[in-house]
Protein backbone atom coordinates (compact mmCIF):
# COMPACT_ATOMS: atom_id res chain seq x y z
CA UNK A 1 0.00 0.00 0.00
CA UNK A 2 1.07 3.44 -0.96
CA UNK A 3 0.79 6.61 1.08
CA UNK A 4 0.96 9.97 -0.26
CA UNK A 5 1.45 12.80 1.11
CA UNK A 6 0.17 16.46 0.59
CA UNK A 7 2.42 19.46 1.42
CA UNK A 8 1.94 22.87 0.89
CA UNK A 9 3.73 24.87 -1.48
CA UNK A 10 6.30 27.28 0.03
CA UNK A 11 5.65 30.56 -0.58
CA UNK A 12 8.89 32.67 -1.47
CA UNK A 13 9.29 36.55 -1.10
CA UNK A 14 9.64 38.06 -4.63
CA UNK A 15 13.92 38.36 -5.21
CA UNK A 16 14.94 42.08 -3.87
CA UNK A 17 12.19 42.46 -1.69
CA UNK A 18 12.61 41.77 2.24
CA UNK A 19 10.25 40.09 4.56
CA UNK A 20 8.13 41.87 6.73
CA UNK A 21 7.24 41.13 10.26
CA UNK A 22 4.04 41.60 11.44
CA UNK A 23 3.02 44.25 13.63
CA UNK A 24 3.00 42.92 17.31
CA UNK A 25 0.91 44.75 19.87
CA UNK A 26 2.45 43.92 22.49
CA UNK A 27 5.61 45.66 21.38
CA UNK A 28 3.93 48.93 20.89
CA UNK A 29 1.91 48.73 24.25
CA UNK A 30 5.67 48.16 26.02
CA UNK A 31 7.37 50.85 24.00
CA UNK A 32 4.49 53.19 24.55
CA UNK A 33 3.91 52.11 28.45
CA UNK A 34 6.62 54.54 30.42
CA UNK A 35 5.29 57.65 28.26
CA UNK A 36 2.14 56.35 29.58
CA UNK A 37 3.19 56.36 32.94
CA UNK A 38 5.14 59.66 32.76
CA UNK A 39 2.16 61.27 31.54
CA UNK A 40 0.54 62.06 34.96
CA UNK A 41 3.67 63.35 36.80
CA UNK A 42 4.44 65.66 33.61
CA UNK A 43 0.86 67.04 33.81
CA UNK A 44 1.49 68.09 37.44
CA UNK A 45 4.84 69.44 36.76
CA UNK A 46 3.18 71.50 34.01
CA UNK A 47 0.45 72.87 36.27
CA UNK A 48 2.47 72.83 39.68
CA UNK A 49 5.73 74.60 38.00
CA UNK A 50 6.12 75.46 34.68
CA UNK A 51 2.25 77.49 34.47
CA UNK A 52 3.03 79.48 37.51
CA UNK A 53 6.46 80.09 36.58
CA UNK A 54 5.53 81.83 33.26
CA UNK A 55 2.40 83.71 35.36
CA UNK A 56 5.02 85.37 37.34
CA UNK A 57 7.36 86.24 34.40
CA UNK A 58 4.77 88.04 32.32
CA UNK A 59 3.52 89.44 36.05
CA UNK A 60 7.47 90.86 36.69
CA UNK A 61 6.80 93.13 33.31
CA UNK A 62 3.60 94.76 34.81
CA UNK A 63 2.67 97.44 37.43
CA UNK A 64 0.83 95.28 39.85
CA UNK A 65 -0.56 97.14 42.53
CA UNK A 66 -3.47 96.27 45.09
CA UNK A 67 -5.06 98.22 42.58
CA UNK A 68 -5.23 96.05 39.91
CA UNK A 69 -5.70 92.67 42.52
CA UNK A 70 -9.34 92.17 40.80
CA UNK A 71 -8.45 91.36 37.07
CA UNK A 72 -4.27 91.46 36.69
CA UNK A 73 -4.37 91.12 33.09
CA UNK A 74 -5.49 94.83 33.26
CA UNK A 75 -2.31 95.91 34.58
CA UNK A 76 -0.57 98.65 32.82
CA UNK A 77 2.91 97.32 31.42
CA UNK A 78 6.14 99.17 33.17
CA UNK A 79 8.50 97.06 31.46
CA UNK A 80 11.53 96.39 32.89
CA UNK A 81 10.62 99.13 35.90
CA UNK A 82 10.67 96.56 38.37
CA UNK A 83 13.90 95.07 37.36
CA UNK A 84 15.80 98.63 37.52
CA UNK A 85 13.67 99.06 40.95
CA UNK A 86 15.69 96.04 42.13
CA UNK A 87 19.00 96.03 41.52
CA UNK A 88 19.03 99.76 42.34
CA UNK A 89 21.01 99.49 44.91
CA UNK A 90 21.34 102.99 46.24
CA UNK A 91 17.49 103.35 46.24
CA UNK A 92 15.83 101.56 49.61
CA UNK A 93 14.45 98.75 47.53
CA UNK A 94 16.93 97.37 45.97
CA UNK A 95 19.47 98.00 49.25
CA UNK A 96 17.25 96.09 51.04
CA UNK A 97 16.77 93.48 48.54
CA UNK A 98 20.60 93.48 48.21
CA UNK A 99 20.94 92.87 52.16
CA UNK A 100 18.79 90.20 52.14
CA UNK A 101 20.38 88.70 49.33
CA UNK A 102 23.64 88.30 51.50
CA UNK A 103 22.40 87.44 54.91
CA UNK A 104 20.84 84.35 53.01
CA UNK A 105 24.41 83.41 51.16
CA UNK A 106 26.43 83.51 54.73
CA UNK A 107 23.03 81.22 56.23
CA UNK A 108 23.39 79.11 53.17
CA UNK A 109 26.67 78.36 53.13
CA UNK A 110 26.93 77.86 57.18
CA UNK A 111 23.82 75.74 57.32
CA UNK A 112 24.94 73.49 54.23
CA UNK A 113 28.51 73.03 56.01
CA UNK A 114 27.11 71.94 59.17
CA UNK A 115 24.56 69.86 57.87
CA UNK A 116 26.92 68.30 55.59
CA UNK A 117 29.56 67.95 58.21
CA UNK A 118 27.07 66.49 61.13
CA UNK A 119 25.36 64.28 58.46
CA UNK A 120 28.67 62.36 57.75
CA UNK A 121 30.52 62.50 60.50
CA UNK A 122 27.05 60.63 61.70
CA UNK A 123 26.82 58.14 58.89
CA UNK A 124 30.78 57.41 59.41
CA UNK A 125 29.76 56.75 63.26
CA UNK A 126 27.16 54.36 62.51
CA UNK A 127 28.95 52.31 60.05
CA UNK A 128 30.26 50.01 63.14
CA UNK A 129 28.40 47.53 64.58
CA UNK A 130 27.06 48.07 67.90
CA UNK A 131 23.97 47.27 70.25
CA UNK A 132 21.26 49.85 69.59
CA UNK A 133 22.48 51.02 66.53
CA UNK A 134 18.73 50.57 64.84
CA UNK A 135 17.46 52.52 67.57
CA UNK A 136 20.07 55.38 67.33
CA UNK A 137 19.60 55.49 63.11
CA UNK A 138 15.91 55.62 63.71
CA UNK A 139 16.12 58.70 66.24
CA UNK A 140 18.46 60.33 64.21
CA UNK A 141 16.07 60.65 60.94
CA UNK A 142 13.10 62.02 63.45
CA UNK A 143 13.56 66.03 62.38
CA UNK A 144 13.72 65.07 58.96
CA UNK A 145 10.53 62.53 59.30
CA UNK A 146 8.83 65.44 61.20
CA UNK A 147 6.45 67.67 59.73
CA UNK A 148 7.81 71.22 59.42
CA UNK A 149 5.13 73.16 61.03
CA UNK A 150 5.54 71.39 63.96
CA UNK A 151 9.00 71.12 64.54
CA UNK A 152 9.55 74.90 63.79
CA UNK A 153 6.73 75.88 66.06
CA UNK A 154 7.93 73.64 68.94
CA UNK A 155 10.95 75.47 68.27
CA UNK A 156 9.50 78.57 68.51
CA UNK A 157 8.37 78.00 72.18
CA UNK A 158 11.94 76.53 73.42
CA UNK A 159 13.65 79.77 72.08
CA UNK A 160 10.53 82.20 73.92
CA UNK A 161 12.74 84.87 76.13
CA UNK A 162 10.59 83.91 80.06
CA UNK A 163 10.43 80.25 79.75
CA UNK A 164 12.09 79.08 76.79
CA UNK A 165 14.22 75.69 77.17
CA UNK A 166 16.99 77.45 75.34
CA UNK A 167 17.49 80.22 78.45
CA UNK A 168 16.39 77.74 80.77
CA UNK A 169 19.21 75.63 80.16
CA UNK A 170 21.94 78.57 79.12
CA UNK A 171 21.13 81.04 81.98
CA UNK A 172 19.65 79.31 84.86
CA UNK A 173 21.49 75.75 84.52
CA UNK A 174 24.64 76.54 82.84
CA UNK A 175 25.46 80.18 83.56
CA UNK A 176 26.48 80.63 80.22
CA UNK A 177 25.35 84.37 80.04
CA UNK A 178 24.54 87.18 82.07
CA UNK A 179 20.54 87.32 81.63
CA UNK A 180 17.57 85.62 79.22
CA UNK A 181 18.43 86.19 75.94
CA UNK A 182 15.84 87.44 73.09
CA UNK A 183 16.55 84.64 70.25
CA UNK A 184 13.55 85.69 67.94
CA UNK A 185 14.25 89.12 67.75
CA UNK A 186 17.75 91.26 67.12
CA UNK A 187 21.18 89.75 66.02
CA UNK A 188 20.36 86.91 67.68
CA UNK A 189 17.66 85.77 65.23
CA UNK A 190 20.44 84.51 63.26
CA UNK A 191 21.81 82.40 64.65
CA UNK A 192 18.13 80.45 66.22
CA UNK A 193 17.32 80.13 62.78
CA UNK A 194 20.49 78.62 62.03
CA UNK A 195 20.17 76.09 64.36
CA UNK A 196 16.80 75.60 63.43
CA UNK A 197 17.70 75.02 59.61
CA UNK A 198 20.54 72.54 60.66
CA UNK A 199 18.88 70.53 63.08
CA UNK A 200 16.20 69.76 60.20
CA UNK A 201 18.94 69.54 57.54
CA UNK A 202 21.46 67.20 58.69
CA UNK A 203 19.58 64.21 59.07
CA UNK A 204 19.11 64.52 54.89
CA UNK A 205 22.89 64.53 54.74
CA UNK A 206 22.88 61.63 57.11
CA UNK A 207 20.78 59.32 54.80
CA UNK A 208 21.93 60.14 51.41
CA UNK A 209 26.05 59.57 53.05
CA UNK A 210 24.66 56.53 55.13
CA UNK A 211 23.38 55.28 51.62
CA UNK A 212 26.95 56.23 49.45
CA UNK A 213 28.82 54.47 52.40
CA UNK A 214 27.25 50.99 51.65
CA UNK A 215 29.10 50.94 48.05
CA UNK A 216 32.53 51.11 49.77
CA UNK A 217 34.08 47.48 49.55
CA UNK A 218 34.83 46.57 53.26
CA UNK A 219 38.20 45.04 51.49
CA UNK A 220 39.47 48.63 50.96
CA UNK A 221 39.86 49.53 54.90
CA UNK A 222 40.73 46.53 55.80
CA UNK A 223 43.80 46.82 53.19
CA UNK A 224 44.83 50.01 54.67
CA UNK A 225 44.37 48.68 58.38
CA UNK A 226 46.77 46.14 57.54
CA UNK A 227 49.34 48.49 55.99
CA UNK A 228 48.88 50.96 59.39
CA UNK A 229 46.58 53.59 58.21
CA UNK A 230 44.61 55.29 61.26
CA UNK A 231 40.89 56.11 61.12
CA UNK A 232 41.85 59.45 59.62
CA UNK A 233 43.93 58.40 57.00
CA UNK A 234 41.15 55.72 56.16
CA UNK A 235 38.25 58.42 55.69
CA UNK A 236 40.51 61.38 54.26
CA UNK A 237 42.12 58.06 51.47
CA UNK A 238 39.23 55.68 50.58
CA UNK A 239 35.61 57.67 52.43
CA UNK A 240 35.68 60.84 51.07
CA UNK A 241 37.22 60.47 47.67
CA UNK A 242 34.43 57.90 47.07
CA UNK A 243 31.62 59.90 48.25
CA UNK A 244 32.82 62.37 45.82
CA UNK A 245 29.56 61.84 43.15
CA UNK A 246 27.44 61.84 46.67
CA UNK A 247 28.49 64.83 48.00
CA UNK A 248 28.61 66.65 44.79
CA UNK A 249 24.70 65.68 44.15
CA UNK A 250 24.35 65.97 48.50
CA UNK A 251 25.90 69.66 48.12
CA UNK A 252 23.56 70.55 45.63
CA UNK A 253 20.46 69.59 46.63
CA UNK A 254 21.52 71.14 49.96
CA UNK A 255 22.21 74.23 48.63
CA UNK A 256 19.17 74.88 46.74
CA UNK A 257 16.51 73.46 49.36
CA UNK A 258 18.31 76.03 52.19
CA UNK A 259 18.47 79.05 49.31
CA UNK A 260 14.90 78.77 48.58
CA UNK A 261 13.53 77.82 52.18
CA UNK A 262 10.22 79.51 53.64
CA UNK A 263 8.58 77.78 55.74
CA UNK A 264 11.23 78.08 58.27
CA UNK A 265 11.78 81.39 58.57
CA UNK A 266 7.64 82.41 58.21
CA UNK A 267 6.76 79.91 60.84
CA UNK A 268 9.79 80.95 63.23
CA UNK A 269 9.57 84.48 62.84
CA UNK A 270 5.94 85.56 60.64
CA UNK A 271 5.59 87.76 58.10
CA UNK A 272 8.24 90.49 59.36
CA UNK A 273 11.34 88.82 60.10
CA UNK A 274 14.34 90.57 61.76
CA UNK A 275 16.50 92.37 59.50
CA UNK A 276 19.74 90.32 60.71
CA UNK A 277 17.49 87.14 59.81
CA UNK A 278 16.08 88.76 56.29
CA UNK A 279 16.22 85.88 54.06
CA UNK A 280 15.67 86.44 50.71
CA UNK A 281 12.56 84.24 50.17
CA UNK A 282 10.71 85.97 53.18
CA UNK A 283 11.91 89.28 51.45
CA UNK A 284 9.83 88.34 48.47
CA UNK A 285 7.22 87.40 50.01
CA UNK A 286 6.94 90.86 52.54
CA UNK A 287 7.94 92.95 48.76
CA UNK A 288 4.40 90.39 47.14
CA UNK A 289 2.17 90.33 50.03
CA UNK A 290 2.54 93.22 52.38
CA UNK A 291 3.11 96.36 50.41
CA UNK A 292 1.33 94.68 47.87
CA UNK A 293 3.51 94.92 45.02
CA UNK A 294 3.62 92.07 42.93
CA UNK A 295 5.15 93.29 40.07
CA UNK A 296 8.52 94.28 42.18
CA UNK A 297 7.98 90.67 44.00
CA UNK A 298 8.05 88.80 40.87
CA UNK A 299 10.96 90.56 39.02
CA UNK A 300 12.62 89.79 42.44
CA UNK A 301 11.58 85.90 41.92
CA UNK A 302 12.82 86.35 38.34
CA UNK A 303 16.31 87.14 39.37
CA UNK A 304 16.44 85.21 42.35
CA UNK A 305 15.60 81.89 39.68
CA UNK A 306 18.25 83.61 36.96
CA UNK A 307 20.82 83.30 40.35
CA UNK A 308 20.46 80.05 41.06
CA UNK A 309 20.17 78.77 37.54
CA UNK A 310 23.97 80.53 37.43
CA UNK A 311 25.05 79.14 40.29
CA UNK A 312 23.79 75.78 39.41
CA UNK A 313 25.52 75.61 35.96
CA UNK A 314 28.15 76.67 37.28
CA UNK A 315 28.71 74.04 40.43
CA UNK A 316 27.97 70.96 37.59
CA UNK A 317 29.98 72.57 35.33
CA UNK A 318 33.35 72.67 37.79
CA UNK A 319 32.37 69.21 39.24
CA UNK A 320 32.30 67.77 35.92
CA UNK A 321 35.88 69.06 35.02
CA UNK A 322 37.09 67.92 38.38
CA UNK A 323 35.21 64.53 37.49
CA UNK A 324 37.24 64.34 34.21
CA UNK A 325 40.29 65.44 35.67
CA UNK A 326 40.23 63.06 38.12
CA UNK A 327 39.56 60.20 35.57
CA UNK A 328 42.16 60.97 33.91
Amino acid sequence: MTTTTLEEPVRKAPPGTAAREPRRPGRLRRVSLPYLLLLPALLLELLVHLIPMVIGIVMSFKELTQFYIRDWGTAPWSGLANYRMSVDFDAPVGEALLHSFFVTVGFTLLSVALCWLIGTAAAIYMQDTFRGRGLLRALFLIPYALPVYAAVITWVFMFQHDNGLVNHVLHDQLHLTDKPSFWLIGDNSFYALLTVSVWKGWPFAFLIVMAGLQNIPGELYEAAALDGAGIWQQIRRITLPSLRPVNQVLLLVLFLWTFNDFNTPYVLFGKSAPEAADLISVHIYQASFVTWNFGTGSAMSVLLLLFLLVVTGAYLLLTSRGRRAADV
